[in-house]
């Protein structure tokens, strides 16, 4: 037996589904989890966890994406009350506990919003606005709101965009789900606001680097594979870290921030840094 508050599991459980299973482990706690491997999904309990694999208690069972995913969407939308949203903050959402009551399906279903190139370019991505159903958040209400001016050289009108990501962004409506705004072939830019406790622990299966654009996180950072402790991070408007491909992840946000998470989604990544090919840190000093 193994037991999770239902608010936290909930919230958990939507990332996994919203995210598609995410790169790597995602950690609803210490025991459960999810392993991604891009068709197929492992499921586990204890898998990384010191204390099951010495007593040999641990789980693994290897689903197809696909029909993992049609039973975490069920569940999601069979146990959510009305009101309650497990993508928004604590205090955006209604009540989790009690007897089940109504639903909230349309919440469940948002699309995570991806760029094709970048947010404001024609066919893709569009501003946010209050008349879409964007409203500026609360603790963003000092974030200007105006557009950059652009002047380009005659002749590359059409090559020259540029967007105001921090009133997009201000105007999320979830949090800890990064959005896309900006691709470049592999490289994405996926920006999200944080607050209060990041609901999943998230186990790289390549390096990622995240950018404080605004406030504050704190990071707790362990052993992707033990969960030991390996480091504390707090990470303040305008630092920059590297979070390597062999730890796991928990944010903090006192207040709520934005953070620009930058993706390598190089689909051969998770076998090279596996195999030993590429080390988990992205420089040596």
């Amino acid at each position: 037996m193994h037991i999770m508050p239902i608010d936290n599991f909930l919230r958990a459980l939507m990332r996994d589904v919203g995210w598609g299973f995410f790169y790597g482990t995602v950690n609803f706690d210490h025991v459960f989890g999810t392993v991604n491997h891009y068709g197929t999904v492992e499921m586990f309990a204890g898998l990384f966890n010191d204390a099951y694999r010495a007593s040999d208690s641990h789980y693994v069972e290897l689903f197809q994406s696909k029909d993992l995913r049609a039973v975490f969407e069920e569940m999601l939308d069979n146990w959510t009350n009305a009101g309650f949203d497990p993508y928004a903050a604590p205090d955006e959402t209604g009540k989790v506990f009690g007897p089940k009551n109504g639903n909230n399906t349309k919440a469940l279903k948002r699309e995570r919003l991806v760029a094709k190139r970048m947010v404001g370019l024609p066919g893709d991505l569009g501003f946010r606005g209050d008349k879409d159903g964007y409203p500026i958040n609360r603790q963003f209400a000092d974030v200007p709101q105006n557009q950059p001016e652009v002047h380009a050289e005659p002749g590359f009108e059409d090559q020259v965009h540029a967007f105001n990501m921090f009133a997009y962004v201000s105007r999320s409506d979830v949090t800890w789900n990064p959005s896309v705004v900006s691709c470049v072939e592999d490289s994405q830019f996926c920006a999200t606001t944080e607050e209060e406790t990041l609901p999943i622990t998230h186990g790289n299966d390549r390096v990622e680097w995240f950018i404080q654009a605004t406030d504050e996180i704190i990071w707790d950072i362990e052993d992707g594979k033990t969960g030991r402790p390996r480091a504390k991070v707090v990470m303040r408007a305008g630092d920059v870290a590297a979070m390597p491909a062999d730890i796991r992840h928990r944010g903090y946000s006192p207040k709520r921030s934005m953070l620009i998470v930058w993706e390598n989604n190089d689909g051969t990544l998770p076998q090279r840094y596996a195999s030993g090919e590429f080390k988990p840190y992205p420089v040596e000093f």
